[in-house]
């Protein structure tokens, strides 16, 4: 016994040195990766997360549900769909053909309620908050300086940085969009418990306005903005001008980077279902209106699923672009797969959420699992 104990000290010496290392070079927060994500036996952040992280409510009051097309689930998914379904382990897919539920599938015990991480698509949100803060007056216009808001951001390049490069994913800001690397700044902004310290530690590195590149520390210093422009935090402003008004089925979570007074990461992680997901989808299809209800402006949307350069055809304003076979998508996009992509003139919303997707390819800002998801969707309805 006496052999064990000394065994047990002399292994937590080196144990202890690495926690004092990780704080006194500033890497502490990787404490937290360690536990709520690699000791789960993950290497990035997963579907189901949420569950181990704090989260604030985003509310909901009368439910909308959607109608069942009278064709709902009469047409079986192809064997290709359900082959790539298996082979990237998706847990929803859903289609939405006018406005009704037309095919809906659901695996690895998932069902229609049940929540899983958006990751990225919660970007997309955040840009209609944005809209709707605009809309409302809250904020001037997607040419209003951030320094509006932000003073540190009133210096130099830095001072010339508007809302809507935020959105349009145009700052030039000097952020690392990389999600293995445990010693990224996006690593750090999920797991960091002072988020905002993080974000405003960034620099204006290149012009703003000039080119797109896609940087999540985009959409959290949006985010800051719309808390400080609205007064509310960003799941309340979320829950009342959408998630309310488009009668969400479900009351989703959107984590926190720490539990007292903790600031959402507006650039991905509102915990919901395909259903409600897809509600995004529907709003913008419909130029903003939701049942007769203006949510958004019409010229605020049109300008969303336009790309704001001409060589960056793929995105516009929080929105991914995609014109495909004649036709031009636009979608809400995530880091695992997690796809709402519609074709407003055939009326069609497709839905996947998932573990895993295909791997990225050279000169395609697009992977073969989206291309996937939309011909096999074509080929039921025929």
């Amino acid at each position: 016994m006496k052999i064990f104990r000394l065994l047990f000290k002399w292994a937590l010496i080196p144990f202890g040195v690495l926690i004092l290392l990780l704080y006194i070079f500033d890497y502490d927060y990787l404490i937290k990766a360690v536990r709520t994500i690699y000791l789960n036996g993950q290497t990035t952040a997963y579907l189901d997360d949420y569950k181990v992280f704090d989260n604030r409510t985003i509310e909901t009051d009368t439910p909308q549900p959607w109608p069942k097309s009278t064709a709902y689930n009469t047409v079986p998914a192809t064997d290709s769909l359900n082959n790539i379904h298996e082979k990237y382990q998706s847990v929803a897919f859903l289609v939405i053909k006018n406005d009704s539920l037309w095919h809906e599938a659901y695996f690895d015990g998932y069902d229609k309620d049940s929540k899983s991480n958006s990751f990225s698509m919660a970007k997309s949100m955040v840009s209609a908050m944005l809209g709707k803060a605009i809309m409302e007056g809250k904020v001037k216009g997607l040419d209003q300086p951030v320094s509006d808001y932000f003073p540190v951001f009133s210096e130099g390049l830095a001072a010339k940085m508007t809302v809507g490069d935020l959105s349009s994913m145009s700052s030039g800001l000097n952020w690392d969009e990389a999600y293995y690397s445990p010693f990224s700044i996006t690593t750090r902004a999920y797991f960091d418990e002072n988020l905002r310290n993080v974000i405003l530690n960034l620099k204006v590195i290149d012009e703003p306005g000039r080119s797109y590149k896609y940087l999540s520390g985009n959409t959290q210093l949006l985010g800051m903005v719309l808390e400080k422009a609205t007064g509310e935090s960003m799941s309340e402003y979320l829950s009342e001008k959408f998630w309310k008004p488009m009668g969400a089925e479900n009351e989703a979570f959107w984590q926190l980077d720490s539990q007292e007074d903790g600031l959402e990461k507006a650039y991905c992680c509102i915990a919901s279902n395909a259903r409600d997901f897809a509600r995004f989808g529907k709003l913008y299809k419909d130029h903003g209106k939701w049942n007769g209800r203006q949510l958004l402006d019409s010229a605020f949307v049109a300008k969303s699923i336009t790309p704001r350069f001409k060589k960056d055809w793929m995105y516009g304003y929080g929105f991914w672009l995609l014109p495909y076979n004649g036709k031009n998508f636009f979608m809400l996009r995530g880091h695992l797969g997690q796809y709402v992509i519609v074709e407003p003139v055939d009326n069609i919303i497709i839905v996947r959420l998932g573990h895993e997707r295909a791997e990225a390819k050279s000169g395609d800002p697009y992977r073969d699992d989206i291309y996937g998801y939309i011909n096999e969707t074509y080929k039921m309805l025929r």
